[in-house]
């Protein structure tokens, strides 16, 4: 059961998260609560800086990540 694989590829997650934020926009953009819409900016701003900050970049090693390797 650990085992179990995945319906949907990660692309797949991503473009369906996209799609959700942009109607949450569009919805509080309608109804005119750009205020609420500059906190919710605010924090997604201060979440990825906090992600960026606690990453620890200096143990990743080129040959271990597969997305920016070349194929040769």
């Amino acid at each position: 059961m650990t085992n179990k694989e995945n319906k949907y590829s990660r692309r797949s997650v991503a473009l369906f998260w996209c799609a959700v934020v942009a109607v949450v926009i569009g919805v509080i953009i309608y109804f005119e609560q750009i205020a609420l819409l500059y906190v919710l900016a605010t924090l997604a701003l201060v979440g990825l800086l906090l992600i960026v900050g606690f990453s620890d970049l200096e143990s990743v090693d080129r040959d271990e990540v597969e997305g920016l390797t070349a194929k040769k």
